[in-house]
């Protein structure tokens, strides 16, 4: 078995093994995976964080022993918090960015090494086993304020919906699934929308009754999710009301506490 993890800023990852393919989503710098398939130039893999299937490039793949995927499953993991920061591979004397929320493989004192690699890092960390409060993961939220739209996105260059509430939990020591019909599954239900708290997920459907949208639940009837851009618009019982067409633009479907 093939294990590999992503030394790129950001390597996206398409439904099927070819680049005209839809992007499901993205790998930020130091998510690590197993590789399921391999074909044509292209790595079907299982990403560790997530259990996400995808395909990404063979040429955007760096291979790690079994050993060493097995350390990084039982580390303790750091995360890059800052929007966008400089990470140094020391191995060839280069720099480049990564984004908030990438992971900062074996972390120490501003160093990682990684068997032939050698980082160095002084951006702000946060340590991803720490569980934060509502309160926290509605700061980092709105540091993706403005971040446009990008179906599979998973950055402030780019991100969907159900990206922006994985990356807000994430970095506040929670685990969610990639897509907004698996994050649902997660957390127990309220039955009415004067229940609701800030950092409840609020989920929405189509007329088909599939779950399409998520955002994140704020204080005096607000939500803050990313359509178009992220953004923060007025909440009900009814959805999400734009107040620039005067109309609803997503259907609720059901509110879920996580914490």
């Amino acid at each position: 078995m093939t294990f590999g993890i992503c030394l790129l800023s950001i390597v996206p990852a398409r439904k099927e093994p070819a680049g005209s393919s839809e992007m499901v989503t993205q790998l930020l710098f130091g998510e690590h995976y197993t590789v399921t398939e391999q074909g044509h130039g292209w790595l079907k893999i299982l990403t560790a964080f997530d259990q996400y299937s995808c395909w990404i490039s063979e040429k955007q793949h760096s291979c790690i022993s079994e050993l060493t995927f097995t350390q990084l499953n039982k580390q303790s993991v750091f995360l890059n918090n800052e929007l966008v920061q400089v990470i140094q591979n020391k191995t060839n004397e280069s720099r480049y960015p990564i984004t908030i929320g990438a992971t900062l493989p074996f972390y120490k004192d501003q160093n990682m090494r990684l068997e032939s690699y050698d980082f160095g890092f002084e951006g702000q960390v946060s340590q991803f086993q720490k569980k934060n409060a509502a309160q926290d993961i509605i700061s980092t939220a709105f540091l993706f304020m403005n971040a446009p739209y990008l179906w599979g996105g998973r950055s402030p260059f780019g991100i969907d919906c159900s990206g922006f509430t994985q990356l807000s939990f994430k970095l506040n020591g929670y685990t969610l699934p990639r897509d907004a019909y698996q994050q649902v599954e997660l957390g127990t239900p309220l039955s009415f929308v004067e229940e609701a708290e800030a950092g409840d997920l609020a989920f929405f459907d189509n007329e088909e009754g599939k779950i399409v949208h998520v955002g994140i639940l704020l204080n005096d009837h607000q939500v803050i999710h990313a359509s178009g851009c992220v953004k923060i618009e007025r909440f009900d019982h009814y959805g999400i009301f734009t107040s620039d067409t005067k109309r609803y633009s997503h259907t609720l479907r059901v509110i879920k506490r996580i914490l």
